[in-house]
């Protein structure tokens, strides 16, 4: 069976709205009428040749005739269960059926269970402290995943920001390899100093002192580091009425949490004014998203420019949507957005499978991966380690894996679909959301059961397969 999901209804209201018949719509995708109306009837799945197919002959981007929300919902739902035997249990088509049917109680559901999740952390919290292990203040939830929540909520993408941060470029004629001074000459006008000085004088990479309107910037940054500090301080200056509006839209007032979301949205101007919106898109497309030739073309690192491309969704002219992972050797997960279906556990852990780890076999190679998640959905992920840290022997440093992936649908736009076939099922990598949330039966991988299902024990067999489990009932 073809990779794909029942679209039917989000097909036929974005031909209704081109003002095009089935039969004229059909003629143009070269399928036959009969074909688009069981799409349209949900009686077969669109799949992703055809999605792209009919997006084209429509005039609209293929993410358009997804149902993507409801289905990152559904996958947000498996996840929030997974933690309950007696919702586990549930069937994925009982889950999916919540999120299509009562989109209302879906988003209730994933409200208690992260409120669940902030509770059980403060629990953890509180323990570690009463151990006198630790000494953390303890707050009613963790500000970095409160911003991670955030900025998911916009799709990665604010608007009034990135327009800015290209006006500012756009009148600077900011250029890659001279944007430094240029950015430095740029906060002289603004009567703000910019100093440099080693690392450790500074007390980090960038230190603002407001009473003498001077930036203390770390001398062992490279130039393109030291213009995202200076593009980040002009953020903080010039863009704080911009910035305090998206802030009214957050839901959390605490101060930690606030702070972490403002810096977290000057960084997003610092990467939109180093790397201006349609330029990057421009460009993008003509290399055909090769990442490294952008890191080159932009003076900037592997990760900033996966994190830039992630952020391209303006509305009106939107790049490929991306997720966005960042991962350690243990499998922490340090950065994660996504303005894709692909939904990242917080429970369940993450996939072995997954080639954004095979990246630190093979440091400072590019590696890429057809990967199909459990409900048929295909994603292409490109790979790489990056590390950064101080100069000098002995000097510490640290070392990521920086993942970026696409829905299939997306990857002939990209330079790393060359030589792949997107059609051959049996070559894609099996993965799933993290082994207690995944629900395939047998893998060989897998390191805990599936939760809410029954292990299939025999002592009179041996397994290739550990913690296997019984399959759904009919």
């Amino acid at each position: 069976m073809a990779a794909g999901e029942y679209a039917g209804f989000v097909v036929r209201r974005a031909r209704e709205e081109a003002g095009m018949t089935g039969a004229a719509l059909a003629r143009r995708c070269a399928i036959s009428p009969s074909y688009l109306s069981q799409i349209e009837h949900n009686a077969r799945v669109l799949t992703p040749a055809v999605r792209a197919r009919i997006a084209r002959e429509l005039g609209v981007e293929a993410q358009q005739l997804t149902v993507d929300p409801k289905a990152r919902t559904a996958a947000a739902l498996v996840d929030s269960f997974a933690e309950h035997a007696e919702l586990a249990a549930l069937s994925l088509a009982e889950v999916h059926l919540v999120a299509d049917q009562l989109p209302g109680v879906a988003s209730a559901l994933l409200k208690l269970a992260n409120g669940r999740h902030a509770d059980r952390e403060r629990i953890e919290a509180l323990e570690v402290r009463l151990g006198g292990d630790r000494g953390e203040d303890i707050g009613p939830q963790m500000p970095f995943e409160a911003v991670r929540d955030f900025i998911a909520m916009h799709r990665n993408y604010f608007d009034t920001l990135d327009r800015g941060a290209e006006e500012l470029a756009d009148a600077l004629s900011l250029r890659p390899r001279s944007r430094y001074e240029q950015l430095r000459n740029y906060l002289r006008s603004l009567k703000v100093e910019v100093v440099e000085g080693s690392r450790t004088a500074v007390g980090g990479q960038r230190r603002y002192d407001p009473q003498a309107r001077m930036v203390h910037v770390a001398t062992e940054l490279r130039p393109a580091q030291k213009a995202f500090q200076l593009a980040g301080q002009i953020a903080l200056l010039t863009m704080n009425e911009q910035i305090s509006a998206y802030l009214r839209t957050s839901p959390y007032t605490d101060d930690v949490t606030t702070r972490l979301t403002r810096i977290g949205l000057a960084n997003y101007f610092a990467g939109a004014l180093l790397l201006p919106y349609g330029e990057v898109l421009a460009a993008a497309r003509r290399v055909r998203y090769d990442l490294e030739i952008l890191s080159a073309e932009f003076d900037v690192g592997f990760e900033t420019v996966c994190h830039r491309l992630n952020t391209l969704q303006r509305p009106d002219n939107s790049g490929i949507p991306f997720a966005l992972v960042r991962v350690d050797r243990a499998g922490n997960i340090s950065k994660r957005q996504s303005a894709t279906p692909f939904h990242f556990s917080r429970t369940g852990g993450t996939c072995p499978l997954w080639t954004v780890y095979d990246a630190f076999t093979r440091p400072g190679q590019v590696l890429r991966q057809i990967a199909e998640m459990p409900d048929g959905r295909a994603h292409l992920w490109v790979a790489r380690t990056v590390t950064s840290g101080a100069v000098g022997f002995r000097a510490p440093e640290k070392t990521f894996a920086v993942g970026l992936g696409c829905d299939l649908s997306y990857a002939p736009q990209t330079v790393y679909a060359a030589g792949l076939d997107l059609e051959d099922r049996t070559l894609r990598a099996k993965i799933g959301m993290g082994c207690r949330v995944c629900e395939r039966p047998a893998c060989p991988q897998r390191a805990v059961p599936f939760a809410g299902r029954t292990l299939q024990v025999d002592e009179n067999r041996g397994q290739l397969y550990p913690y296997m489990h019984e399959p759904d009932e009919e």
